[in-house]
């Protein structure tokens, strides 16, 4: 491994056979290079759905409201179904055991300003719960409340980038929005995974939003994260549960899927697991087929190589050289090929994935890249086909005779 005039040898064959060592090494970098960068995308959309997940609760329960499509109990179709206080607290209160955390939410878009600055911003009437079930992150002061909601009290807590927008400078703690002619005191900042959308979002308990519009007790939305100590199967009866529960009161068909809307991330999770492991399967299966394809490859090449050499196989033999000598020098020299192209490749496909980086995050791939343990395991098994592709044919050689070796043409 370490003989000197051996190195030197293979360098000699290199140099002397340029086409021949590019061909070889080409199949070897373009495997890997295809190899990296399907398993790097495919990572790209794992993450890209695992942070759609995580902006909010993963055991999170959504219902809303819209019209009905279908006439049922002597009502018309295409009525507005419109959720109330009391429904939310029934939803609640049906089987306390299984909420954890649960909040109403009212929202409105309306004026904000604050000094010579305005803006329209989503107002969110909703309780303290909210917080958990948004995974919101305080970054100064407060969130709502039971008081708040109690003595419905004009105060606010506003995203990160309300306060970028309109107060700027200084704490905004305690300072007052003018909210559709309103004055709220800001008591909390918050941000939010969801990105500047979530953040532009100003929250007010939802007893004092009501109270502005006119004594509504409009619920637009209810939000349930359930016991985390459910199974995927419970956390799904559960729901089925509410939107028969919801649909029975306000007389909309079972079969009705617009007037009602009951979403579980339970669901979604399963169907997402479900497409991720085809996804993975399918990238895998490519991924080895392209590692394939290279090491077929490398084994044509050798086998070519070695009839190329035939007649100097025959020289070696004629002028004493040992089989194993013409198998380690033609396995070494595969294996040379084999290692400087795989890290080329392996390098062509890193700097690929950092290229694109986040540009392609709205096809939903994020932050594409590829585990070295990966690459690792990818890289030994293209150097151990490289070996194996080049002591068969070089093996076969050896154990021709030096006379017939010499007589090739």
């Amino acid at each position: 491994m370490f003989d000197t005039d051996r190195w030197l040898e293979i360098i000699a064959s290199i140099r002397s056979n340029v086409l021949r060592t590019v061909l070889s090494g080409f199949t070897v970098a373009l495997g890997l290079y295809i190899f990296i960068v399907l398993f790097g995308i495919g990572t790209g959309l794992q993450n890209a759905f695992t942070q759609g997940f995580a902006r909010d609760a993963q055991n999170l329960i959504s219902i809303f409201t819209g019209k009905t499509t279908i006439a049922y109990g002597g009502l018309q179709s295409d009525r507005e179904v419109v959720l109330k206080n009391e429904d939310y607290e029934e939803i609640v209160d049906s089987d306390r055991s299984k909420v954890e955390y649960a909040s109403p939410r009212y929202s409105a878009n309306l004026p904000v300003k604050y000094g010579k600055e305005s803006g329209n911003y989503q107002i969110s009437g909703t309780n303290a719960e909210e917080k958990n079930i948004e995974n919101r992150k305080l970054i100064d002061g407060r969130y709502l409340n039971p008081r708040d909601l109690e003595n419905k009290r004009y105060v606010a807590v506003i995203g990160r980038m309300v306060q970028r927008d309109l107060i700027k400078n200084g704490s905004p703690i305690g300072k007052e929005l003018e909210i559709n002619g309103t004055m709220f005191k800001v008591i909390g900042v918050f941000s939010d995974d969801g990105g500047d959308f979530e953040e532009r979002m100003i929250s007010i308990p939802i007893t004092t939003l009501q109270q502005m519009k006119k004594g509504s007790d409009t619920v637009n939305t209810v939000y349930i994260t359930y016991d985390q100590n459910l199974t995927p199967d419970k956390a799904i009866e559960y729901s089925d549960k509410l939107e028969k529960q919801l649909k029975s009161k306000h007389k909309v068909s079972p079969d009705d899927e617009s007037a009602i809307r009951v979403r579980n991330n339970a669901k979604n999770l399963s169907e997402t697991f479900q497409f991720m492991f085809i996804l993975t399967l399918i990238v895998g299966f490519i991924g080895m087929g392209t590692l394939l394809a290279g090491i077929i490859g490398i084994s044509n090449i050798m086998v070519y190589i070695v009839k190329e050499r035939t007649k100097e196989i025959g020289v070696r033999k004629a002028i004493g050289a040992k089989p194993k000598s013409i198998v380690g020098l033609i396995i070494q020299e595969s294996i040379v090929i084999t290692v400087i192209s795989g890290l080329i490749g392996v390098g062509l496909g890193v700097l690929t994935l950092n290229l694109i980086g986040d540009s392609l995050e709205e096809y939903f791939i994020l932050d594409p890249s590829v585990g070295w343990g990966i690459i690792a395991a990818a890289f030994v098994s293209l150097i151990i086909s490289g070996l194996v592709a080049g002591f068969v044919p070089a093996y076969r050689a050896s154990k021709i005779k030096p006379i017939e070796a010499l007589r090739t043409e």
